[in-house]
């Protein structure tokens, strides 16, 4: 079993927080959600998450695996201390990382994507280009311990080899 955190912000694309959270809770995964406090976040299409915890609460040790979902809510807490810090460590150690649609926006703020392949919204290719890492305009990119998606659709793909690399992260 692994630990699984999820970094959300205000206007969070519902499904792309959703599907990834039961589906490893379906593999039998621990899953936490970390927002910028306690208090709700809503998504952009009226979900609602309650966060498990609060950005300065996590310790990125105590995890395995983080998922990023897009939507807003990148863009909202891309600047956050906390997040670039949590996000710094699991690029440090190489542990799984999966970003689909604006996700990759907090990579960038974190500093992290220099020399890196991935995808994103296409909406945000110049500044992931910037950021000094390959746009590639395609389902899903597996870069070492990075997985990244573009859209909704693509998160069946993005689903899958996250689970793969998670599997041989855990051996």
């Amino acid at each position: 079993m692994a630990r699984i955190l999820f970094l959300v912000g205000p206007d969070y694309e519902d499904i792309e927080l959703l599907y990834p959270l039961y589906r490893m809770q379906e593999e039998g995964h621990e899953t936490t959600v970390a927002a910028p406090s306690h208090e709700p976040v809503k998504g952009k299409h009226g979900y609602t998450v309650k966060p498990d915890k609060a950005f300065e609460e996590v310790d990125p040790a105590e995890y395995h695996a983080l998922i990023l979902p897009g939507g807003r809510g990148p863009e909202r807490i891309r600047n956050n201390e906390h997040v670039k810090r949590i996000v710094r460590h699991f690029f440090q150690q190489g542990k799984p990382v999966a970003a689909i649609c604006h996700g990759p926006q907090i990579l960038i703020s974190a500093g992290v994507l220099r020399g890196r392949k991935l995808t994103s919204y296409p909406g945000i290719k110049d500044d992931v280009v910037n950021a000094g890492a390959e746009w590639l305009d395609q389902p899903v990119v597996v870069d070492k311990n990075l997985v990244t998606a573009r859209i909704p659709p693509d998160i069946p793909a993005w689903m899958r080899e996250f689970v793969k690399l998670l599997r041989e992260a855990m051996q």
